[in-house]
């Protein structure tokens, strides 16, 4: 049962994600946001690496491709399009591509492993992804022509999501969920910080120069520290007890969590839509667990 709390946690973090993200990307360009982001990241797992050096395995030479790739994925893959998309798009649209998460890791495990999927599975998967995307067209999820670049790369970003935590799962068990996860992010920051000298965009970081930049850096130490650090962290443990498409589906309880966060601190009073979508998405996942 733990580790259903850890999911919930974690999920009770990452809500809050799109929003953060969406308002960093007003006043500085994704690919500085992307950029800070992984550096508070790795600042913060290089503070816990200095203090518990003594449990920090050796890396096998074996595993080093493995850890390079998953830190491609991680942040000049995942988080750029991620950024990036939500500029474009809105945070219920980014939320509802990252329901399809469950979806890409069966698609990849019966596409990619000729893994076969019971059918209790698929059918909890399928489930919990209507009624998250039932409470996510209550919240003005859409798709407009506006938009239609910023939700191809959410999308996008929520394949490559899939991809990490499905390939992760190896790292994690061999190294545990702490270190698994900062190794990926030392990887993939070391990756990224090329990519962002050759965007040809104006990358510059003078927003966080100015007098009135604190509501910045406390929005990427967010991203980068509660979200990246930790919830990247829970969602890694979670991975050491569960398989991935378990782990994964509990996404699709995100906009629900979200919605009720809303009631719970403003009032706002929950419409009929999203009860129903609420509880299709609880029961959806419920079928997955048991599965």
């Amino acid at each position: 049962m733990m580790f259903y709390l850890v999911l919930l946690v974690q999920q009770l973090i990452a809500s809050s994600t799109h929003l953060i993200a969406k308002d960093a990307t007003g006043f500085l360009h994704p690919a500085s946001v992307v950029l800070v982001r992984g550096m508070w990241t790795c600042l913060a797992f290089g503070l816990w690496f200095a203090v518990r050096r003594s449990t920090w395995k050796p890396v096998e030479r074996r595993d080093l491709l493995v850890i390079l790739a998953l830190g491609l994925v991680n942040i000049p893959i995942n988080q750029l399009l991620f950024i990036w998309g939500v500029s474009f798009t809105t945070p219920p649209n980014a939320s509802l591509a990252y329901a399809l998460t469950p979806a890409f890791i069966v698609a990849l495990l019966v596409g990619v492993h000729r893994q076969r999927v019971g059918q209790r599975k698929l059918l909890g998967v399928v489930v919990a992804f209507l009624g998250a995307a039932i409470v996510l067209i209550d919240r003005g999820a859409g798709v407009s022509d506006g938009q239609m670049l910023g939700n191809g790369m959410v999308l996008l970003a929520s394949l490559s999501w899939a991809a990490f935590t499905l390939y992760g799962q190896r790292i994690v068990e061999r190294y545990g969920p702490v270190q698994a996860i900062a190794m990926t992010f030392f990887a993939g920051l070391a990756l990224y910080v090329p990519v962002w000298f050759v965007i040809p965009q104006d990358t510059s970081l003078d927003p966080l120069l100015q007098a009135n930049a604190a509501h910045i850096w406390w929005q990427l130490f967010y991203l980068g520290v509660i979200t990246s650090g930790i919830g990247y962290g829970l969602w890694y443990y979670a991975l050491s007890r569960l398989e991935s498409s378990k782990v994964a589906v509990f996404n699709n309880l995100q906009p629900v969590i979200t919605s009720v966060l809303t009631f719970l601190l403003f009032g706002a009073i929950p419409s009929p839509l999203f009860i129903v979508g609420g509880i299709v998405a609880l029961v959806g996942v419920i079928i997955t667990q048991r599965s």
